[in-house]
């Protein structure tokens, strides 16, 4: 498509007030552990990883006709959560009936969507090496649960999704192995095009030290962002074959438009067909769940073509 930046009015924030606000979504209510519905299903459970040291909490939606046809295989979907979010977001605000839905109405094709809970990675391994949620995320988890659950083996049976900071996650980690991945998808993803410069270490008690600080450093190094940012992977690895889906509103509180516009730029250039949309909205879950349905219809028509 056209260059997005075109129709943009780029709304930039503060990178403090970024993470001030994501740290802050948290929810009020507990949500119990199994949620039924008359065919598809939510399971939730952990699976156990020598890499975290730790077990690792997942929900999967499992789809309407995964209890009745006990032989059948289905394609996966991996659905990062945001920051202040948690391994339960397709219960939380109703994105589960909106699934279910989509399922009776036709508009998708069935396949196993699963979230697993990352606190604040990124999804990514940590600068200090001492927090390997990526390794954890392509050696243990995904063979982890392919192997619990009846899934279509192959590339072109798995895809990655993610809102926010999920969606740098499904991003990174679909640029970094698209071997792994036939479709990445994002919504409003966490991504910045140029960090700001921080010159000191933060206090101990600071949003951006608790945040940031496990994961890229405090102050976070700039070369260790580069690097594995989504923008720094697609301008060089090989794509090919990757199909490609993001969006974010356009008045993002974040100014993650500017990083949107910037990705499908960097694509456009390099010839990398791909799909980016800038809509009216902000980053809630209202943009979230308005969106959703355009993510989902987009791996399931490549997951059933």
């Amino acid at each position: 498509m056209t260059s997005l930046a075109r129709r943009l009015d780029v709304h930039r924030s503060s990178f403090a007030r970024l993470f001030i606000y994501l740290f802050g979504l948290l929810y009020l209510f507990h949500f119990p552990q199994f949620v039924s519905a008359a065919t598809a299903r939510i399971e939730c459970n952990s699976l156990p990883s020598k890499i975290l040291a730790h077990p690792v909490n997942y929900c999967v939606v499992l789809p309407p006709s995964y209890a009745e046809d006990k032989t059948r295989k289905f394609p996966i979907l991996y659905f990062f959560h945001g920051l202040g979010d948690n391994e339960q977001m397709f219960i939380h605000g109703g994105a589960f009936n909106l699934v279910q839905d989509l399922w009776e109405r036709g508009q998708i094709g069935e396949f196993l969507i699963v979230t697993p809970n990352a606190d604040a990675t990124f999804y990514i391994n940590s600068r200090d090496g001492k927090l390997r949620y990526e390794d954890f995320l392509a050696q243990e988890f995904l063979p982890g649960i392919e192997a619990r659950y009846r899934v279509a083996p192959g590339r072109e049976n798995r895809g990655v999704a993610g809102v926010s900071m999920g969606g740098y996650g499904a991003l990174h980690l679909a640029f970094r192995h698209p071997q792994l991945f036939s479709a990445v998808s994002a919504h409003s993803p966490a991504i910045i095009d140029k960090l700001p410069a921080f010159t000191a270490p933060a206090p101990a008690g600071a949003v951006r030290s608790r945040v940031l600080g496990a994961t890229f450093g405090s102050p976070p190094d700039p070369v260790f962002w580069d690097r594995n940012s989504p923008l720094t992977l697609a301008r060089t690895t090989n794509l090919s074959g990757l199909k490609i889906y993001f969006d974010c509103g356009d008045q993002d509180d974040f100014g993650f438009e500017s990083g949107t516009a910037a990705l499908d730029k960097l694509l456009a250039s390099r010839h990398i067909p791909h799909e980016a949309h800038i809509y009216p909205g902000r980053h809630d879950w209202q943009y979230f769940a308005e969106h959703l349905p355009a993510s989902l219809e987009f791996h399931s028509r490549l997951f059933h073509r």
